[in-house]
């Protein structure tokens, strides 16, 4: 509930309408019983019309601002509702922005999804029922067990004791029900994981004819949110049929008691009638809320695993509010100080004490076995994680003494999988620097090799792109991406393996016309073929996660065994291939 009223809080004006209005109504609602319980004994007792029809206005009256303040609840509860959810959407998806890759191992991708949009649709819809529902609860009972006792204190303690068995058991049963709901939730968190992978692997599952296997592990998931769903709705149903009983046995007890209570004149019958109406109403109310309150041990789950995350505590995190002036002309672009990496759940460093410059106007290059830490590298200097021990320097500044806006604000980064958003070419190319020109977008798509496809499509620049870019080949995709890279013009290119796509005529010509083009900036190369790299002014060579060693591609065919390894068994294969 701390969740929610973190939410409310800025809209409390609206909450308060909202409120003041359920209560006008509920209000209302009560008000009728009693008029109508007067113009009964009104009747019996043979007093004027003139008495009756005043009885009668005042019930029209109630009736008219009862309606038009439940209309209007209505409408600022679901106004209210939904500025609730809006503002939970954007806390969660600013927090995930925030989140590194370990943290979002910890959630799971599809985990948070789920969260953002499943588990918030269900507070939200939680939250509109008990506004409208359950709010109104305590006051209807209360109001209605005064009235009641105003007219017998017997009738009263009938009620009161009724409503209270009922509220007991509506409490029971969901204290029970909490466990079953956060299983509910974490099956679908799982069945979310599984239909994603499905989807988005289709092609996998296809080409290796494992459909029936995939079918049957989908269905075991949906058969365990079954059963686990069937278990409670059981509950619930207990819940619904008690509730019954006790409406039913209320009504027969007030039925038994009235006749000695009209016979020795204690009450007339429209005050009998009236304390049947609020009985009716306290107990509609209450079966209304236990509907409410079948949702809410999943509201509140959904609102424990929405907490989990805003609560949660990034492991990259700004140690800085302002940034440092940096000398943007240093020649030392970029430097690694005896820099050590470790992951969390690590046994050992997965780099070890890396020392090297990237300097501007030249190329670094770093390469190795697979698994070596090649783009973990990259990773360290975008803080997508921090450094056990050492150093990173961007122009002779830590890293970490700067923000993540700022620092990232230098680097164009390239990654080994090309990802591309769904929209056009020009949106996609135009997302590392949104003031591009057409003239600029064409221009990094000709030193990328990627201008004569850009031109072969119908609509050129405004050319459709899917999700995922699953509509351009693998090759057209990493093109694309260090153009993107290349519009934004930055101090330092990040290329991680993003040239294994290309064919070795286009990887040739768009290093090439790297060279020029990079000839301001600094740029770092990941890569695993020796041609790629070959004519890096300095090549680092990891190993186990050290430094192998360090030189040109000629200096390293003489000095280091491990390069030497690397480019004799990568020339034998292109020998006999």
């Amino acid at each position: 509930m701390k969740l929610i009223w973190r939410f409310i809080r800025p809209h409390w004006k609206l909450f308060t309408l909202t409120v003041l209005l359920l209560v006008i109504d509920v209000a209302g609602s009560l008000l009728i019983p009693t008029l109508a319980a007067q113009m009964l004994n009104f009747g019996i007792s043979a007093h004027s019309f003139q008495k009756l029809i005043e009885t009668g206005l005042w019930m029209a009256a109630a009736s008219l601002v009862s309606g038009i303040c439940a209309i209007l609840g209505g409408y600022a509860c679901a106004a209210l509702s939904a500025r609730v959810g809006q503002d939970m959407r954007v806390a969660v998806y600013d927090k995930s922005l925030k989140l590194s890759v370990y943290d979002f191992r910890q959630f799971g991708t599809a985990s948070i999804t789920t969260r953002t949009i499943s588990d918030i649709t269900n507070i939200q819809m939680a939250l509109t029922s008990f506004i409208q529902m359950v709010l109104p609860v305590p006051v209807i009972i209360v109001l209605a067990v005064i009235l009641t006792f105003n007219l017998d204190v017997q009738f009263g303690f009938v009620l009161l004791c009724a409503v209270a068995a009922v509220l007991i058991l509506a409490l029971f049963i969901m204290r029970s029900a909490s466990p079953l709901f956060r299983k509910l939730q974490k099956l679908l968190d799982r069945m979310s994981k599984i239909l994603l992978e499905n989807i988005t692997g289709v092609r996998v599952v296809r080409a290796f004819n494992n459909e029936q296997r995939e079918e049957t592990r989908l269905n075991e998931s949906f058969s365990s949110y079954a059963k686990t769903s069937i278990k409670a709705n059981r509950l619930f149903t207990n819940l619904d049929g008690l509730s019954f009983f006790f409406i039913n046995l209320l009504i027969v007890v007030i039925y038994w008691m009235s006749g000695g209570h009209i016979s020795s004149g204690i009450l007339q019958i429209g005050d009998i009638t009236a304390v049947i109406e609020y009985a009716m109403m306290v107990l509609f109310f209450i079966m209304m809320a236990q509907m409410v309150i079948m949702t809410m041990p999943r509201a509140l789950e959904c609102c424990s695993r929405v907490q989990n995350v805003l609560d949660h505590s990034p492991e990259i995190v700004d140690y800085v509010n302002t940034d440092p002036q940096i000398d943007e002309k240093n020649n030392q672009v970029l430097a690694f100080d005896h820099v050590t990496f470790r992951f969390a759940d690590a046994e050992e460093d997965t780099l070890s004490d890396l020392n090297f410059t990237c300097r501007r106007a030249q190329t670094t290059a770093i390469i190795g076995g697979t698994g070596r830490g090649k783009s973990t590298v990259a990773s360290l200097i975008l803080r997508f994680h921090d450094v056990s021990s050492g150093s990173i320097r961007l122009n002779s500044t830590d890293i970490r003494d700067m923000t993540q806006h700022k620092l990232r604000d230098h680097i164009a980064y390239v990654q080994q999988k090309a990802w591309l958003f769904s929209g056009t070419i020009a949106d996609n190319l135009r997302y590392s620097n949104a003031d591009a020109s057409d003239e600029d977008l064409m221009h990094a798509a000709e030193v990328a090799q990627a201008a004569d496809f850009i031109r072969a499509q119908p609509q050129g620049l405004q050319a459709f792109v899917a999700q995922g870019g699953t509509n351009f080949s693998g090759g057209q995709k990493q093109r694309l991406s260090i153009a993107r890279a290349l519009v934004k013009k930055p101090q330092l290119y990040i290329f991680d393996d993003s040239f294994s796509a290309l064919d070795f005529k286009t990887d040739a010509a768009l290093r090439k016309a790297l060279k020029k083009e990079t000839k301001d900036a600094a740029v770092l190369i990941v890569a695993q073929r020796v041609s790629t790299i070959h004519h890096a002014d300095q090549i680092i060579v990891l190993h186990e996660g050290k430094m192998a060693g360090i030189g040109t591609h000629d200096e390293l065919l003489k000095t280091c065994s491990v390069y030497q390894e690397i480019y004799t068994s990568q020339t034998k294969e292109a020998k006999e291939s």
